[in-house]
């Protein structure tokens, strides 16, 4: 074997290593996250606080990368090129380059690119140090900097970084679900946190039929025993009536009141000031607020300034972490599971819930509950037995309160056959 044809042999396997290293390096910083990055940094793993720098920029720490594995291919393709024209003629270049097409897209693309999927956080910290040096190289900095100017010259426009989805998001917990990544809680609280960003306060709140206030002229004997009833640490205190809130009196307040002998002085000389929100309200953003400003009830107005109901930091917290029940409160069931596929729900029951425990299609309208979807359906104050069929289910009213629903059965209607 003469001194060209190892010089060309070793240069073709040379080439290709480093094709190979530079593809599997551009795959893990491709794919890791900057926040792994920084977990793996913390942790004082050699190499991650490279990648972590290296991740700052990655759009400018991948483009020599791609220049780079361009150069080398290109290269080895001229090399095996040159080197089987002269040895058997230019008949057998198209053999030779197919030939090399198979073994560089194999031994440098595939493999290494499947190793680092693999193996994502040794592949990363291990690129990192490689692709540091790389980046130190002067004239290749100056040469992608001169290319990506003419690719802005003939794309102009900003570049975007890719911006992952809610949607995304939510299939990547499912994902980490399914392969035990992460427990079914863990998937139900993050999958919590994304729905509470589309929660409206009217959702979350204690309509205002179901509200316990007290009378600004009420004494705080009158109020203490009425908290005590109820089972409630905060009451709303009404002057002219229900929408005319003037404040919101704590039980610890009058308690301590009344223990120093002053429990026949008015509820309203010990109110504190009532805070209020639009039904419309992200509750997000809700909770946010009353993290910052330490308060726990708010009361909600409609549009037109009455009041709808109120909600509480309680309310807000059980969309993340579900129903909270202490000593106090009576728990009543939204869901009474029956004979037959039957099931008894509340008339407050929100109907994107009901969706899902029953799976049900009812569609969304100008209605949240259960009760709201039948009198929007029948026009009317429904009496007992009337009933509706949405979404494959029918609801039929089986207790009113007044002009309150409050429980409804529901009975699966089964489709007629087509033949």
């Amino acid at each position: 074997m003469t001194g060209e044809l190892i010089a060309a042999v070793v240069t073709v396997a040379v080439v290709a290593v480093l094709a190979a290293l530079i593809a599997a390096g551009e795959t893990a910083l491709t794919r890791i996250s900057h926040a792994r990055a920084e977990a793996l940094a913390g942790e004082e793993l050699p190499g991650a606080d490279a990648l972590a720098r290296l991740l700052t920029d990655r759009e400018g720490s991948l483009a020599p990368l791609l220049l780079l594995r361009i150069v080398f291919h290109i290269v080895a393709a001229t090399v095996v090129t040159i080197l089987v024209a002269d040895r058997v003629g230019t008949g057998w270049v198209p053999v030779a380059v197919a030939i090399e097409v198979v073994a560089l897209y194999v031994l440098a693309e595939a493999m290494p690119r499947t190793w680092a999927l693999q193996h994502p956080d040794i592949s990363a910290r291990r690129a990192a140090p490689m692709v540091r040096m790389v980046l130190l190289i002067a004239p290749l900095r100056w040469a992608t900097r001169g290319l990506n100017g003419i690719s802005n010259i003939l794309l102009p426009g900003p570049a975007r970084p890719p911006v992952v989805t809610e949607d995304e998001l939510i299939a990547l917990t499912e994902a980490a679900a399914a392969g035990d990544e992460i427990d079914e809680e863990e998937r139900d609280l993050i999958e919590s946190v994304f729905a509470l960003g589309d929660t409206i306060v009217r959702e979350v709140m204690v309509p205002r039929t179901d509200m316990v206030t007290t009378d600004a002229d009420a004494t705080v004997t009158e109020v203490v025993d009425l908290a005590m009833e109820k089972g409630l640490s905060r009451l709303p205190v009404c002057g002219s009536g229900i929408d005319d809130i003037v404040g919101v009196c704590l039980i610890k307040d009058l308690t301590r009141a009344e223990r120093d002998g002053h429990g026949d002085r008015p509820a309203r000389s010990l109110m504190r000031r009532a805070r209020f929100v639009p039904e419309t309200k992200h509750a997000g953003d809700l909770l946010r607020e009353m993290q910052a400003g330490h308060h726990h009830l708010a009361i909600v107005v409609d549009e037109y300034g009455g009041t709808a109901g109120l909600v509480t930091l309680e309310d807000v917290v059980e969309e993340l972490v579900g129903e909270i029940v202490d000593e106090y409160d009576i728990e009543e069931p939204l869901v009474e599971p029956l004979a037959g596929g039957e099931a008894l729900v509340h008339g407050r029951m929100p109907v994107d819930q009901l969706n899902t425990l029953v799976a049900a299609e009812i569609e969304e309208g100008d209605w949240d509950t259960v009760g709201g979807l039948i009198f929007n359906t029948l026009g009317h104050v429904p009496s007992v037995g009337e009933w509706i069929e949405e979404g494959g289910v029918r609801l039929r009213v089986e207790q009113m309160e007044g002009r309150r629903i409050t429980r409804v059965r529901l009975t699966p209607v089964q489709e007629p056959a087509h033949g």
